[in-house]
């Protein structure tokens, strides 16, 4: 069970990570708007940075409890959010592409995931 919300709490801390590609996105429409002088600007910079400095605390808090290799091909969700974003808050579109490229993704997440088995203390296979 501990087990389980390790890997919850990882994937929390991948999601909240997932939105400064989304914050960047509305700053860069700021910009654009408005140029530097752009009040939303500054808020939406603001946003990705504290979004960052979250999840550099909160990621250093959860890879205490899992082993280095687990947590960083885990993290390669973040491209799954990222997609989920585009399409629920951006309206964008995914493609056949796109789409197989998040099966690979995540297939090679569950692939190091379960294949990290632990007997004693020692990983399975050594």
């Amino acid at each position: 069970m501990e087990r389980i919300k390790d890997y919850l709490l990882l994937h929390l801390c991948v999601m909240i990570f997932s939105f400064t590609s989304v914050f960047a996105k509305f700053a860069a429409n700021a910009y654009n708007e408005g140029g530097f002088i752009n009040v939303k600007l500054f808020l939406f910079v603001f946003l990705m940075l504290s979004v960052c400095v979250l999840y550099a605390f909160f990621w250093q808090k959860v890879i205490k409890n899992l082993d280095l290799h687990v947590a960083y091909a885990n993290r390669s969700v973040y491209l799954v959010w990222g997609q989920i974003w585009a399409v629920a808050i951006f309206g964008e579109h995914l493609s056949m592409k796109n789409i197989a490229g998040l099966l690979v993704v995540m297939a090679g997440v569950l692939i190091v995931s379960l294949n990290t088995n632990y007997d004693d203390g020692e990983e399975a296979g050594e």
